[in-house]
């Protein structure tokens, strides 16, 4: 027969051990947190912070690289596809002791991923159509990017328009094959504009299509324009600017540098058209003022640049540019072209056409960002992802890094 008084007192103290046992868990928790409390809140508080992104530029599907980890004349989707692959590890590795943001930390969640333009190259036969370019990207950039941000959600993808996109959607001066496909500008204006009636090939048109958009991370303002900051960008981004206190962060993504390319103006002379020989591409809206012909040299654009200065003087809060276009590693100041303005500026590299890594794929490199949004402070790395071309799984490797501060004086 079940004693139930002996049951009752056996039961009671097991409940007592329990509780015990549980003061005594509790009690080693907070000796843990009293010794090392920043370190058992640093990941935390370095997520809630720290936003890191990713820029690369110029990815040219379409063209091929003449030389890649021992193989020539590889396509670019080859090319793109063992970047995204490198990108892909970068959550995992130690960032550099070069005091800038997370400085010695390994780098952790990747919360967007920004590309700079000219995802597919221009069409001049026998260069494949926008739409082959893109399917190409999208399947790369879209279904093989697994990187994570800080809240455990997939990276999110960002994306410009550059003059090769641009070329492929209103036509060139030399030959292309279609005459037109504006695939690659359609698919970006629908992933970031979001419209509730998605554009198409049919009714997409560039005069009034343009990419432009902001928005606000963590009291930080990110601003993306279509190609350079012309007269009629400008438009766009005064009413934009509008919207934001001056006390403000603005960092903008744009595809050109902050000179710009005398080419991608406007053709000044009726009917504005595009030659072989006067070389304009009309993919800026202004008008090239300089002269009837595009022109070459540092000092092509400088009438048109000083538009620009004047509107970064009006808005001293568009502390940081970042470009592709002309691709080499390069963290400069721009002084514009009467050196009476300072911009911080970083160009970025190409994985098809980098001025310096198409020769030499060793100094192939993208850019990590990584924004410390509490005390406004950004740094960014240049991240080497193919030194040992013979080793696939050599790992990326940092150079040259910037620190510098967003805040508004």
């Amino acid at each position: 027969m079940i004693n139930t008084h002996d049951s009752f007192i056996t039961i009671k103290k097991q409940i007592i051990l329990m509780k015990n046992n549980l003061k005594s868990i509790i009690a080693i928790l907070f000796f843990i947190l009293a010794i090392c409390p920043g370190k058992a809140l640093s990941q935390t508080k370095n997520s809630d912070t720290v936003t890191n992104i990713v820029f690369t530029s110029d990815a040219h599907f379409g063209i091929t690289r003449a030389n890649f980890m021992g193989t020539v004349n590889v396509p670019g989707a080859t090319v793109n596809a063992a970047l995204v692959n490198e990108i892909n590890t970068l959550a995992r590795i130690a960032l550099p002791q070069d005091g800038g943001v997370s400085s010695g930390k390994v780098t952790g969640g990747i919360d967007y991923l920004i590309e700079g333009g000219d995802i597919a190259n221009r069409m001049e036969v026998p260069i494949q159509s926008a739409a082959a370019s893109w399917d190409q990207f999208a399947d790369i950039y879209m279904h093989k990017l697994h990187l994570t941000a800080h809240n455990g959600k997939p990276a999110t993808l960002l994306m410009i328009p550059g003059n090769h996109d641009i070329s492929n959607a209103i036509g060139y001066a030399k030959l292309m094959k279609p005459a037109t496909d504006p695939t690659s500008m359609v698919q970006i204006y629908n992933l970031m504009l979001k419209p509730q009636v998605p554009m198409t090939n049919e009714k997409y048109d560039y005069a009034k299509d343009k990419i432009n958009y902001s928005f606000n991370l963590k009291g930080i303002h990110m601003m993306f324009i279509t190609l350079w900051p012309d007269s009629a960008e400008r438009i766009w981004m005064q009413k934009d600017l509008d919207t934001v206190a001056s006390s403000t962060p603005v960092i903008m993504f744009t595809h050109d540098e902050p000179t710009s390319e005398s080419k991608h103006f406007t053709n000044p002379l009726p009917p504005h058209n595009m030659t072989v020989e006067n070389k304009f591409q009309n993919l800026l809206e202004e008008n090239y003022k300089e002269g009837d012909t595009a022109g070459k040299g540092t000092h092509a654009t400088d009438i048109e640049q000083r538009g620009f200065v004047r509107f970064l003087k009006a808005h001293p809060n568009i502390k940081a540019y970042f470009h592709g276009n002309t691709n080499f590693n390069e963290f400069y100041t721009y002084k514009g072209p009467d050196n009476d303005v300072s911009l911080n500026v970083f160009r970025v590299d190409s994985p098809m056409k980098g001025e310096i890594s198409a020769k030499d794929e060793t100094k192939l490199s993208f850019l990590l960002i990584s924004l410390n949004t509490a005390n406004q402070t950004l740094t960014v790395r240049e991240c080497l992802w193919n030194t040992k071309p013979n080793d696939p799984n050599a790992p990326i490797i940092f150079g040259q890094s910037e620190t510098i501060s967003l805040s508004v004086k």
